[in-house]
C-alpha cells in the first residue's frame, strides 16, 4: 500500500482499459497496410500504427507503466548497468537510431515487456532471478526483438481491423488516432504474443546477443530458470494464487524447445569466448530489494506491517497475504477471503456511522456494534451475501478509527458453512490491528538479495536460512542459483541468498 492509500474499488493496474475500438481508421487505405519489416524481412500488417505513432504512444504510456509497476527502481548504478546492456544490444539491431529507453521497474513481479517506440522494461524481481549478465541480456534482446519486429503495431492493427469489420464509421485525424491509441493503456502490451511473434522475437534476440558477443545459450538457460521459479512459486502459494500477479510465463508463452529452434533459425556463428558476465552481474544484483517495497508495506509470515504508516495486523493461519497498491488481500485454500484498505472521505465520521451510512449504505447490516481495538474506536457488523451461483457467504465488516483523518477497513468474506469455524480467527485478526512503536519501526528491515562466497563447508540450510519462505528455503536457494536438487555450489563460488538488511 502506498503512503497515500486509495479506495479499495479504485481501478487495478491490470484493468486500465476495456475494448474501445468503436471507430478507428487512418488516412492509409486498408489494402496498403502491409509493409516490409526491416528486422524480419517479411511483410507485416501495421496499417493502423505508423512508426511515428509508435514513438508517440510509447512516450505517452511510459509514465503510466511506471506508475502501475511501482515506478523506476531507485538504484542509479543498476539502472546505468541495464541501460548499457540495452544500448549495446540495440546498436546491433536493424533500428540502431531508435532512441531506446531501458527501465528497471520497482516491483517483485518477474516480468519484462516493451512499449512501441523502444521503451523496454525489466522488473527488479526478474533481475534478482537471473544468474549472469548474458541471461539478463537475453531477456532484453528478446524485448528489443518485439520492438524491431513491430509486434505491438501489428497486434494493434489486426485487432483494429477485426473491430472495424465491414463498416468504417469515419476517418479520424492523426491526433485523434494517437489519443485513441494512448487510451488503450498498458493492457495491450501485457497481453500474450502469438507463438509466431514470440519465435520471431527469440530469433531476433539471438541475433542481437550474438552480434554483441554474448553467450546465446543464456536465453534458453534463463527460460529454464523461469519455469522452475514459476512452478515453485505456484507450489508455495498452493491454491491461493494472486489474480493480479503479472507473470512472464503468461505474457510471453514460450518453451525451451521453441527457444532452441530459434537458436538454430537465427543462423548465427558461434561466438568465440562469449560474454557470460557472472561476476559483474552479481556485483550489481547484490543488495537489490526483494519482495514488497517497504513504502508499500511488508509481509512477514502471517503478519502485514507498514513502517511509514505505522501499523500491523495478522491474518489467520493458512491464509496467504498479497500486497497490492490499493489494498492488502489474504485468502485460504477453502474460499475464505480478507481485504484491508483505507476508507475514502471518512474524516471525522464515527466507525459505526461510516459502516451504516457510507460503506454499506442501503444494506441491512446486522449486529452493528461499537468496539475498541487496542485503544482505537471501531465498529463491526455483518451482511448475508448470495453469489450469482447461489453460494452464500457472511461478509464481516470492521471499521477502525486510526486517527482523525484515517479510518481503516477490514472485510472478511466467509462461506456460510465455515462462518462458525472461522469466527475466532476473524476475531483475532480484527484485534491484532495496532500501531507500531518507535522501536518496532526502527527495527524493520526489508529483504534484499545478498551475494556471498561459498566456503565449501556451509550447509544449504544455513545459506538459505533467512529466505522468507518457510519450508521452501533450500529449494528457493537452489532455484535462484540455478542448482539442481542435491547439487552443491562450487567451493569458492559466489551465491545469492535473501536476507533482511
Amino acid at each position: 500500500m502506498p503512503d497515500s492509500i486509495r479506495p479499495m474499488f479504485a481501478a487495478s493496474r491490470r484493468s486500465l482499459a476495456a475494448a474501445i475500438l468503436l471507430s478507428v481508421a487512418t488516412a492509409t487505405p486498408l489494402l496498403s497496410g502491409c509493409s516490409t519489416n526491416p528486422a524480419t524481412g517479411e511483410q507485416s500488417f501495421t496499417a493502423f500504427m505508423s512508426p511515428e505513432q509508435e514513438r508517440q504512444v510509447g512516450r505517452e504510456q511510459d509514465p503510466q507503466i511506471k506508475q502501475e509497476f511501482g515506478g523506476a527502481y531507485d538504484d542509479a548504478e543498476l539502472a546505468a548497468y541495464v541501460t548499457r546492456i540495452g544500448n549495446k544490444l540495440a546498436a546491433t539491431s536493424e533500428m540502431p537510431n531508435l532512441d531506446f529507453t531501458f527501465t528497471v521497474l520497482n516491483t517483485p513481479d518477474i516480468n519484462a515487456f516493451a512499449l512501441p517506440g523502444g521503451y523496454v522494461y525489466v522488473t527488479r524481481g526478474l533481475v534478482a532471478l537471473a544468474e549472469n549478465e548474458a541471461e539478463l541480456a537475453g531477456v532484453i534482446a528478446h524485448e528489443i526483438g518485439h520492438v524491431t519486429a513491430r509486434h505491438s503495431a501489428e497486434r494493434y492493427s489486426r485487432g483494429t481491423a477485426i473491430g472495424l469489420g465491414a463498416a468504417i464509421l469515419g476517418i479520424l485525424t492523426d491526433s485523434q488516432a494517437i489519443a485513441d491509441l494512448a487510451g488503450l493503456g498498458s493492457q495491450l502490451y501485457l497481453k500474450s504474443y502469438s507463438r509466431d511473434q514470440e519465435f520471431e522475437a527469440d530469433t531476433l534476440g539471438v541475433r542481437y546477443l550474438s552480434r554483441s558477443g554474448y553467450e546465446t545459450a543464456a536465453m534458453a538457460s534463463f527460460l529454464q530458470k523461469l519455469g522452475n521459479a514459476s512452478r515453485l512459486q505456484a507450489e508455495i502459494a498452493g491454491a491461493n494464487h494472486d489474480p493480479d500477479a503479472v507473470d512472464l510465463m503468461a505474457t510471453h508463452p514460450r518453451t525451451i524447445d521453441r527457444v532452441q529452434k530459434a537458436l538454430i533459425a537465427a543462423s548465427v556463428r558461434p561466438v568465440s569466448n562469449p560474454i557470460v558476465g557472472r561476476d559483474p552481474f552479481l556485483d550489481q544484483v547484490d543488495g537489490v530489494l526483494f519482495g514488497s517495497d517497504p513504502k508499500e508495506g511488508m509481509i512477514r509470515g502471517q503478519t502485514f506491517l507498514h513502517k511509514d504508516l505505522s501499523f500491523q495486523f495478522e491474518v489467520p493461519p493458512n491464509f496467504r497475504i498479497y500486497n497490492q497498491p490499493q489494498r492488502v488481500l489474504a485468502a485460504d485454500p477453502n474460499g475464505a477471503r480478507f481485504i484491508f484498505d483505507a476508507a475514502p472521505k471518512s474524516a471525522g465520521q464515527a466507525p459505526a456511522s461510516y459502516i451504516r451510512d457510507s460503506w454499506a449504505k442501503g444494506q441491512a447490516v446486522r449486529d452493528l456494534e461499537n468496539i475498541a481495538i487496542n485503544g482505537m474506536d471501531a465498529a463491526t457488523g455483518w451482511l448475508a451475501i448470495t453469489a450469482k451461483n447461489g453460494a452464500t457467504y457472511i461478509l464481516r465488516l470492521v471499521a477502525i478509527r486510526y486517527d482523525a483523518d484515517t479510518l481503516y477497513r477490514m472485510q472478511f468474506l466467509i462461506p456460510s458453512q465455515r462462518a462458525g469455524a472461522l469466527n475466532e480467527d476473524m476475531r483475532r485478526t480484527t484485534y491484532s490491528f495496532r500501531p507500531l512503536s518507535a522501536e518496532e519501526r526502527a527495527g524493520i528491515r526489508p529483504y534484499r538479495v545478498k551475494v556471498m562466497r561459498y566456503d565449501g563447508t556451509a550447509s544449504e540450510q544455513s545459506l538459505a536460512g533467512s529466505i522468507p519462505f518457510p519450508g521452501y528455503e533450500v529449494r528457493y536457494f537452489r532455484m535462484i542459483n540455478g542448482l539442481e536438487s542435491g547439487e552443491q555450489p562450487t567451493s569458492g563460488s559466489r551465491v545469492k541468498t535473501i536476507s533482511p538488511q
